[in-house]
């Protein structure tokens, strides 16, 4: 997987996390999130993902185009990029010699989209829990089941990207459905991550 970075691969993991980066970005841009993560977790394989595709914003990759996205395309281009992104969660799971069960997905922004949209979309279970960072829900989830999927949103209250209630409303309509979720929101934070989204971070997984 080209640009894609190993964090920290020990001899035997207990455990995966795959981290997935926001639109205009790199696998390195979460590489020191990660590396606090494998400090945290010596028995940890830890990934940091590279989307596949050149970012239309001018720099970095992107999961899916955001040129002209709007609430009804988003679902389609997320559903085509799909295939790709299950992919690659089972290339490090195979990798890793760990199952669904052992596994993190961890995003930021559109990585975050991807991976809770990841429990829409695909039928079977991907992962014990999936962590969005400043991210949403492509539409409310509507599965009862989720895949029995954990779902932690954290989120700062100044988010000018994406708007921290989303991440709420999902939240309620998780909670609703009787699935395990937390909601996080960070006071005074933009659409970044910092020390205080770390600790929710390390306390969540």
């Amino acid at each position: 997987m080209p640009n894609t970075l190993i964090i920290q691969e020990p001899n035997l993991p207990t455990r995966l996390f795959l981290l997935f980066h926001g639109v205009g970005a790199t696998s390195q841009s979460l590489a020191p999130l990660g590396q606090i993560l494998a400090e945290a977790l010596p028995d940890a394989f830890v990934v940091s993902v590279q989307a596949p595709d050149d970012s239309d914003v001018g720099q970095g990759y992107q999961w899916f185009s955001v040129q002209g996205v709007t609430e009804e395309n988003r679902v389609e281009r997320i559903a085509a990029a799909m295939p790709a992104f299950v992919e690659t969660i089972k290339y490090w799971q195979q990798k890793s010699e760990l199952t669904p069960e052992k596994t993190t997905l961890i995003g930021f922004s559109q990585g975050a989209i991807m991976a809770l949209s990841s429990t829409q979309m695909v039928e079977e279970k991907l992962a014990e829990k999936v962590v969005s960072l400043s991210g949403r829900f492509a539409m409310l989830p509507y599965k009862k089941s989720i895949n029995h999927t954990e779902v932690h949103f954290i989120h700062g209250n100044q988010d000018n990207v994406i708007d921290y209630r989303l991440s709420k409303l999902a939240y309620d309509a998780l909670i609703s459905e009787g699935i395990m979720t937390t909601y996080d929101l960070i006071p005074d934070l933009a659409h970044t991550v910092n020390q205080a989204v770390v600790d929710c971070l390390l306390e969540r997984v």
